[in-house]
């Protein structure tokens, strides 16, 4: 049995916060707003196995309102998810994450980026997809004001 997931997230950035993508931290960059750690990467992935498990989205599990959460590591919400996914008999079968950004530049990243999200989603790296690109400036993402992130996920039991 295979179950699909897709979600999208984007967050503007904001001076003062350290920028986190797929668990990775990219020192010198404007970081992202947002309650959590505003990870926009891991949002989109999380959400996507959510999605494929039709357990409805972050803001049910994780609400926004919830001081709890309040600069909470995404990677955290990542782990919780994982566990429902499980317990549901499922495992990643591949992922693939597009992220929309004028900067930071990612390649030098995306290495790493892939070996965060693999271990936090128990799969082989070779399981998880990561590709940028640049809105060519179009737009908040394209200006540099923002940036946005793409997740499908394909789940097998």
């Amino acid at each position: 049995m295979f179950r699909i997931g897709f979600s999208e997230d984007i967050h503007k950035k904001e001076e003062g916060r350290k920028l986190v993508l797929a668990g990775v931290v990219f020192p010198n960059e404007i970081g992202l707003k947002g309650h959590s750690d505003a990870d926009v990467v891991t949002h989109a992935v999380t959400e996507s196995i959510l999605g494929a498990l039709a357990l409805g989205d972050l803001g049910k599990h994780f609400p926004d309102n919830d001081p709890k959460y309040a600069g909470i590591s995404s990677l955290i919400l990542l782990d919780e998810v994982v566990k429902l996914m499980e317990k549901e008999g499922f495992k990643v079968g591949n992922i693939d994450v597009q992220v929309a950004c004028k900067s930071p530049k990612l390649q030098s990243k995306i290495v790493q980026m892939r070996e965060c999200l693999a271990s936090h989603l128990k799969t082989d790296i070779c399981n998880v997809s990561i590709k940028a690109c640049s809105y060519n400036e179009v737009g908040p993402i394209g200006k540099g004001e923002a940036i946005k992130a793409s997740s499908y996920i394909l789940l097998e039991k």
